[in-house]
């Protein structure tokens, strides 16, 4: 659900050789975007994609461990090497496949939307805040809005309730447990826009055994229903499922 800009296509070349099966497989993450990935009181990270992420190395049969990296430079810190997986919320995009590559998803396409402190707020007109390199981003910058980009999603929503933006544009689930506990001060505004392919775990182009092995832990949790139960424990009953 987020669409990095990137000008450093050419790092992919530098992965070198595919992961090899003996080896610790490093998962990157954000860490910053619940109920997706977040940073618990014991400082480890936590969420649906941690979770996700243990199952479908288990399944796998690989030794997996957890790196936190800032948003704004996971991709090019994939095709580097530091890690050899990104799961973090990330949308699969035509442009992000020109420099990665991705398994199928593992959340169905699913909305994003506007939050704002009054309902009589015109997102297109207005000053709309989104996380920088993001398909929200994108989407405001082509939508005849003013953009203000923030590095965090915090940052996004903080700048709503400082009289920052206008709205906030930023993934609907990440949206929702802070507009109900807002208290009236938070609420939706204008439509909800489909954005994306869905969620997909992105891999360097050169690894292919390793995608091959998450496809078929992702496609055997789809079949036995054990994706569909994690989805709705991390975000309600009525999300999208399999």
């Amino acid at each position: 659900m987020k669409n990095l800009i990137l000008s450093a296509a050419a790092l992919a070349l530098t992965a070198g050789m595919a992961v090899a099966q003996d080896k610790t497989i490093r998962m990157g993450t954000e860490g910053a975007y619940p109920p997706y990935n977040f940073i618990n009181d014991a400082g480890e990270v936590d969420g649906f994609e941690r979770e996700l992420g243990d199952e479908l190395c288990k399944r796998a049969e690989l030794t997996c461990e957890w790196v936190k990296n800032d948003w704004d430079s996971i991709i090019p810190n994939l095709v580097s090497g530091n890690y050899d997986v990104i799961l973090a919320g990330m949308s699969i995009t035509d442009e992000r496949d020109q420099v990665i590559d991705f398994t199928q998803n593992y959340y169905p396409p699913t909305a994003s939307a506007y939050a704002a402190a009054s309902d009589g707020v015109d997102v297109i007109a207005g000053v709309v805040a989104a996380q920088t390199g993001t398909i929200q981003a994108g989407h405001v910058a082509e939508s005849g809005a003013t953009l203000v980009e923030f590095a965090t999603p915090e940052e996004t929503v903080a700048a709503v309730r400082n009289g920052e933006a206008d709205a906030v544009f930023a993934d609907k689930d990440y949206l929702v447990p802070l507009v109900e506990e807002s208290g009236g001060e938070l609420m939706f505004v204008g439509d909800e826009v489909p954005l994306g392919d869905g969620i997909g775990m992105g891999l360097r182009e050169s690894d292919t055994e390793l995608k091959a092995k998450f496809d078929a832990a992702i496609t055997s949790m789809k079949e036995d229903g054990t994706l569909n139960t994690m989805l709705k424990k991390w975000f309600g009953e009525d999300t999208t499922t399999y």
